[in-house]
């Protein structure tokens, strides 16, 4: 317990840089997102899964298909303030776990961080309920086991700065590719749309609020991952 939560050294400061531009080419260049989105729509359904069970619903599944895309179900009152929120924490998911994880970094809790988010991993798989999901699940989390248990303190600095770096840039492209995706006549049930019909805000009002929480939290997170 007291190496978990003990400091560990950040890594040299040409690193942190190396481990930021591998996280933007992930999300920059489509050939490497396609299959990098995957982590991303981890958080965004665990994110809908965590309000879901926060605000008193009953989470019943979480599925993760093969495109990137995801399904979460919980029951609950079909109007209200418990599913806002949970259709609402989907998109804000990743940023604001990257921004968690930069707070971490920040103050050197490399390993905290690790198994912090084993745990959160292990916790999700018990509601996964399809064999894509449960696969990337389980590979997910084995990445974060294998680096806790089997590598030194720089590896594991250096992976964990990739991985925040990941979540803060790629908690960014989400959005956009919503946006996108609508003004071409598409996605007609997204997160926005239903919080758009529940609250009868603009669907693009909830887009701007996605927008504005994957930026800040990427402006946040630069903050804390770049002190030295």
């Amino acid at each position: 317990m007291t190496e978990i939560l003990g400091t560990q050294p950040a890594p040299d400061r040409w690193l942190v840089y190396v481990t930021a531009a591998c996280a933007l080419a992930l999300v920059v260049f489509r050939r490497l997102w396609l299959p990098a989105r995957n982590a991303i729509t981890i958080a965004h359904e665990g994110g809908h899964g965590l309000a879901a069970l926060a605000t008193g619903r009953r989470l019943e599944a979480i599925r993760l298909h093969s495109d990137t895309s995801g399904l979460t179900v919980s029951r609950g009152s079909p109007t209200g303030v418990g599913v806002i929120l949970t259709l609402a924490a989907g998109y804000p998911a990743a940023p604001l776990l990257g921004l968690g994880g930069a707070a971490l970094l920040g103050t050197h809790h490399t390993t905290l961080l690790l198994w912090a988010a084993t745990a959160l991993l292990l916790a999700m798989l018990v509601m996964v309920r399809n064999a894509y999901g449960i696969l990337t699940v389980v590979l997910t989390g084995a990445a974060f086991l294998l680096v806790s248990w089997l590598t030194g303190p720089d590896v594991q600095s250096v992976f964990a700065y990739a991985v925040v770096w990941f979540l803060l840039l790629g908690g960014v492209r989400p959005a956009f590719e919503l946006q996108a995706k609508r003004r071409h006549g598409g996605a007609p049930d997204s997160d926005a749309d239903q919080l758009a019909r529940l609250t009868h805000v603009p669907a693009g009002v909830w887009l701007l609020f996605f927008h504005t929480v994957s930026i800040c939290c990427l402006i946040g997170g630069c903050r804390w991952l770049l002190r030295f």
